[in-house]
């Protein structure tokens, strides 16, 4: 039997010149999809607490990891690059000026979607040309893809660490060179710094290597298809052995990739060993932690499928049928390994009951790279016809129905709670308070000196938005104050009237027949200001 990960398919299917040019369009196409009008959507509220953590590290030069909640600490360090170079060039006011901006911190999850389609081009030689490029155009153009990087959380940076290590071992097993291996450590290291979901991600990776190598081992002995002049199973892992340089190389370059792996994950945990060995032990600390918060954002164990229907349902179908092909057809172990690296992946996580939208982006990549096999296979069988160009049809119907729901979700509805990606979004009205408050402290030449009280106990992402301003505080409750400005929430209206009432007007927002100012479904913010304030 023909082994895919010896013998690839075919090349040469596409002249050489035009793939390298649908490539860079499919690149260039995903990055402006993810890079127009970034900061168009109001930042979430995991994207504020996020985003607070980032001044903390990029002003004051500290941070350390939280087992409690927040995830890892890649996200924050890659992040405050820009800010630094920044910093660097033009000085601490311009870093934080410039540097910290709601576009810059999320070009840096963009930048690693991108890379991510990169990775998928980089599997042609296993699903073939026009699989490469279809999996990578279909991750270019997901609705949900798209949607997440555009979010500044983690999720972008672990499928990129994930799906590196599997395109460095696959680098590795071909080439035998030892930096591939070395990548593919630094690449698992930054996947459990980046999010403690590794723990599910990982051993599902691992479950899906050992069953691709004892299904065909299985269907190669069931078929009885080993010819006399075949080498046996035993002969053939000698001689990858004896390939990647025998026992005692690989043996030696797997420690040092282990011990390579062990540096990385410290560094980061341990924020470059200034908080060593608090931060190691609190990245063990974490699992536990998080094992008893699986009732939190809780959804019946169909609620990723649901989600992946109404947005992703053109990579669900196409995924499925190549998952059906590469266990019948048997002839390409890659193919076989990503369909239950998918599939997997989502049956593990639809048992947990935890379930957010944005890790449906752990799914989205492996089935469109299973959907590309799909194409693939569809290709090689139309062109034995002398028929390849019908698989234009549905590529371009498949373009058009996830350009109309991508325009849909990421520049129109981006903050309508109706849609699935859309969880508890900050809505754009809340945008709308700030640049009032933005208006009243410039007429009264107080700047970002201007006093602000938020008595709210439902607030963020505010802090990123207030970031610039000095005299800011967060009191959840209501408080004595005489700040110029007081943020409340409506449930608390009677006691900002009672309390404030004699010294302060409320600002009707007109957004709605309360004049509040929606923050996120269920909670709505009042603004009152002071009455000797300029307004």
């Amino acid at each position: 039997m023909k082994q895919a990960l010896d013998l690839p398919p075919s090349n040469g299917e596409i002249p050489e010149r035009a793939w390298r040019l649908s490539a860079l369009a499919i690149l260039v196409l995903g990055a402006f999809l993810r890079l127009v009008k970034l900061s168009l959507v109001p930042l979430h509220h995991d994207e504020g607490v996020n985003g607070n953590f980032l001044v903390t590290l990029v002003r004051d030069g500290k941070y350390f990891y939280d087992p409690q909640n927040y995830h890892g600490p890649t996200l924050y360090y890659f992040s405050a690059i820009i800010p630094w170079i920044v910093r660097f060039f033009g000085g601490k006011a311009a870093g934080d000026t410039y540097g910290l901006t709601t576009f810059n911190i999320r070009l840096v999850t963009v930048v690693f979607s991108v890379a991510t389609i990169w990775l998928a081009l980089l599997l042609r030689k296993r699903i073939g040309e026009i699989g490469a490029l279809s999996a990578a155009g279909l991750i270019a153009i997901s609705p949900g893809a798209i949607y997440l990087s555009r979010y500044f959380i983690h999720e972008s940076l672990f499928v990129f660490f994930t799906l590196g290590i599997v395109v460095t071992a696959l680098k590795y097993y071909d080439t035998g060179r030892t930096v591939y291996l070395i990548l593919a450590s630094i690449s698992t290291a930054l996947m459990v710094a980046t999010k403690e979901t590794w723990i599910m991600n990982g051993p599902v990776l691992l479950i899906a290597l050992v069953t691709t190598g004892v299904y065909f081992r299985l269907r190669e002995k069931l078929e009885r298809k080993r010819a006399d002049n075949e080498s046996s199973f035993r002969a053939r892992l000698e001689s990858t052995i004896d390939r990647l340089g025998g026992p005692v190389h690989i043996t030696t370059i797997a420690l040092v990739a282990f011990a390579v792996f062990i540096l990385v994950a410290v560094f980061f945990y341990s924020s470059f060993f200034t908080n060593y060995p608090k931060g190691v032990a609190d990245a063990l600390k974490t699992l536990s932690l998080w094992r008893q918060r699986t009732h939190e954002h809780e959804h019946p164990w169909y609620q990723y499928v649901y989600w992946l229907v109404l947005e992703e349902g053109v990579l669900l179908v196409l995924a499925a049928v190549g998952a059906l092909i590469a266990v019948w057809r048997a002839n390409n172990q890659l193919a076989l390994f990503l369909a239950l690296w998918s599939f997997g992946l989502l049956a593990a996580y639809s048992l947990v009951g935890y379930k957010t939208p944005w890790i449906t982006l752990n799914f989205i990549v492996p089935l469109a790279l299973t959907s590309g096999y799909t194409f693939d296979v569809a290709y090689r069988k139309l062109r034995e016809f002398q028929q390849a160009h019908l698989l234009l049809i549905p590529a371009v119907l498949i373009a058009g129905f996830c350009g109309y729901q991508l325009y849909q979700l990421n520049f129109v509805h981006y903050d309508d709670d109706q849609l699935p990606y859309v969880y508890a979004h900050t809505k754009r009205q809340m945008l709308t308070m700030l640049d009032e408050i933005d208006r009243i402290a410039q007429k009264n030449g107080t700047g970002t000196d201007t006093g602000v009280a938020i008595v709210s106990p439902d607030y963020w992402p505010l802090p990123w938005y207030f970031r610039d301003y000095k005299k800011v505080g967060y009191y959840s409750q209501i408080v004595p104050t005489n700040e110029p400005i007081i943020i409340g929430s409506i449930a608390q209206e009677d006691q900002l009237k009672s309390t404030y009432g004699d010294r302060y007007d409320r600002l009707n927002s007109g957004l709605d027949e309360n004049g509040a100012y929606p923050l996120r479904p269920g909670v709505d913010l009042l603004l009152y200001v002071r009455r000797d304030v300029n307004r």
